[in-house]
Order: C-alpha cells, then sequence, then structure tokens
C-alpha cells in the first residue's frame, strides 16, 4: 500500500469560470481556491446555492478543467488522468442511470469498466439498503435512486469518493446505514470522502473538517472539533439594570448582543474559562454557558472575516425535506 501522504489532494489557486448567454461576461464559479483534503477523512463543503461546491467537486473529479491553477492527488493532476481517475468515483447531484436498467444490469456494466468491482460487496450492501435489484431504476424513490447510486459507488472500492448533496432525498434510517458504511470504509480501507450539502446539520456528526464556500471563494475551512470549541453563548442576568458596556469593562467583547429585560444572550471567542471566572465574580442571579449550534458558529465565523453569509445554508434543505415527507 502506498504511504497514506501520497494520496492527499491538492487545490491550488483554481479558477474556473463558464460563458453564460444572459452576461455579457463569463461567470466565475470559483476564484482562487486554494485548500488540502487529507487521505482518510471526510470533508465537507458547505455553501448557498451558486456559492461553488458542485464546480469544485467535478474538478476534484476531472470531470471540468480549471482555467487556472492546479488539482492533485499524490502530486498527480487529475484532469485527463485515466490513472488517477480509477480511484475516484463521484456521485453527482443529478443521477443518470441506463434507460429501463437495473440495478443488476448497472452492476454487470461497472464491472466490465473497473476492475476494481466486487460483487460480493455489492450484493452485500443491495441487501443492507433493501433495494430489489432486479426492479426497474426508474420505478424507485429518488431517496431509493440515490442509495442505489451509493451500493454502485461503493462496490468500486474507490480511494475517493465525491458525493454532491449526499443525503438528498433519504430518509433518517438510510441517513445513518449510508454514514454507516462511509465510516468503515473510511476505517478500514483509509477511503477519504468529499461530500458538499446546504444543510450544516447533515455534516455536523459525519465530517472531520468543514470549508465554507461563499461566491466562488473558500471563506474558511477548519477542523469540526476545533470549530465546534472556539464560540460559546452566555446568558445571564443581574437583579440590577445594565447594558452590554457592563461585559466590555470588564475586558469582554461581544460578538453579538441582545437583551430582553434582566437577562442578557451573547457570544464570546476564546478562553472560556476565564470568561466564566470574569463573570461568576459579578454575582448574576442567572449564569449558563450554552452550546452554539454549528450552524450560528459558520455564521459568526464568516461575519468575522467580513462576509455576509445567509442565516440560514439549510433553508433550501428543509424545503426539500419537507416536499419529501408530504410525497
Amino acid at each position: 500500500m502506498e504511504n497514506a501522504e501520497n494520496k492527499t489532494i491538492e487545490i491550488k489557486n483554481v479558477k474556473k469560470t463558464f460563458d453564460s448567454p444572459a452576461m455579457k461576461a463569463p461567470f466565475t464559479a470559483l476564484d482562487g481556491i486554494s485548500c488540502s483534503i487529507r487521505p482518510g477523512s471526510i470533508y465537507g463543503l458547505i455553501g448557498a446555492n451558486g456559492a461553488g461546491k458542485s464546480t469544485l467537486l467535478r474538478l476534484i473529479a476531472g470531470v471540468y478543467r480549471p482555467d487556472c491553477g492546479e488539482i492533485t492527488v499524490g502530486g498527480k493532476p487529475v484532469y485527463n488522468n485515466p490513472d488517477v481517475k480509477k480511484n475516484i468515483v463521484f456521485i453527482p447531484d443529478e443521477l443518470f442511470f441506463l434507460p429501463q436498467s437495473n440495478m443488476n444490469r448497472m452492476a454487470k456494466m461497472y464491472s466490465t469498466l473497473y476492475p476494481s468491482f466486487r460483487r460480493d460487496r455489492y450484493d452485500s450492501l443491495t441487501a443492507a439498503f433493501g433495494l430489489d435489484p432486479k426492479a426497474t431504476i426508474s420505478s424507485f424513490s429518488k431517496g431509493m435512486k440515490r442509495q442505489a447510486a451509493t451500493v454502485l459507488a461503493l462496490s468500486l472500492l474507490p480511494e475517493i469518493l465525491i458525493f454532491d448533496e449526499t443525503f438528498d432525498g433519504l430518509d433518517p434510517v438510510m441517513r445513518e446505514v449510508v454514514r454507516r458504511v462511509l465510516y468503515e470504509d473510511v476505517a478500514e480501507r483509509g477511503m477519504t470522502v468529499i461530500i458538499s450539502s446546504h444543510s450544516l446539520r447533515e455534516l455536523e456528526d459525519t465530517c472531520d473538517r468543514l470549508a465554507l464556500l461563499h461566491k466562488g471563494g473558500l471563506v474558511f475551512e477548519t477542523e469540526l472539533d476545533s470549530l465546534k470549541t472556539s464560540l460559546f453563548k452566555i446568558q445571564i442576568a443581574f437583579p440590577e439594570p445594565f447594558g452590554e458596556e457592563k461585559f466590555t469593562t470588564a475586558g469582554l467583547e461581544p460578538l453579538s448582543y441582545s437583551q430582553s429585560g434582566s437577562v442578557a444572550a451573547f457570544i464570546l471567542r476564546g478562553d472560556r474559562d476565564g470568561a466564566e471566572e470574569k463573570l461568576r465574580a459579578m454575582s448574576p442571579i442567572l449564569f449558563d454557558i450554552l452550546p452554539l449550534s454549528l450552524e450560528e458558529v459558520f455564521i459568526h465565523e464568516a461575519e468575522a472575516l467580513g462576509y455576509s453569509v445567509p442565516c440560514a445554508l439549510d433553508r433550501k434543505e428543509n424545503e426539500k425535506n419537507e416536499k419529501t415527507s408530504k410525497n
């Protein structure tokens, strides 16, 4: 087995534009993106519509060629390089299957195209997902089609698996099944997983590292654990009248502040223990340190860098889930 470092995905100063008939100038989907994805990890891309997530995934998969910059795996370019691309599997947002095909027919085609295809794994995954391999895929629901694509992709034992809108259309049980299978492949084979979503909630319990894209740029990327501990919310109350200056004069700098009567709520960054010591010394009648949602953390981190990011990155996903549940 090759050294894991040889499988690092390097994205260096990548720019991608598209011609648009509706616009006089080309549309810039990505503008100077640079990041590194270590092997054997689950890397999440977050961003609203038009942020550049799908474009970046297609560039990593070698579907698109960057206008400038480069994308390499183990130092080898991805685009137009079959030796690298044979180990990459990409599951797009819009799935395609052969007309009137069933899963067995698709599996037979995959087995002729990819020497790595494992029939025993295909059989076990098909059973685990509860799919009928002889049924016509066009008769499947949206979620079942995504399950079928996932089974076929994982049967190839890829070194790099790329998902665009990973959990779109999946019910909670199937989402957990997909997560479990991904965890096993990452742990046992060192597979690298790159997934995108509008929904931070979907990726919060899945990814090791998250990156926020906004209008073609990389706002920031960070380890999930460090991101969760960098910010915290305070809820505090005093019997006497007070305002935000009570905390700023004590050397605390709230990132956001709100107050209703005698109860204030604000967000701080940094030394949690030091902040708690200062606040308890003020003798409050109510004091709590509350966890922030991952979405709140992302919003405040982005705003600290001067970006204006929508306050609900997963609004579209929520709407999708509502429609799915109604159907």
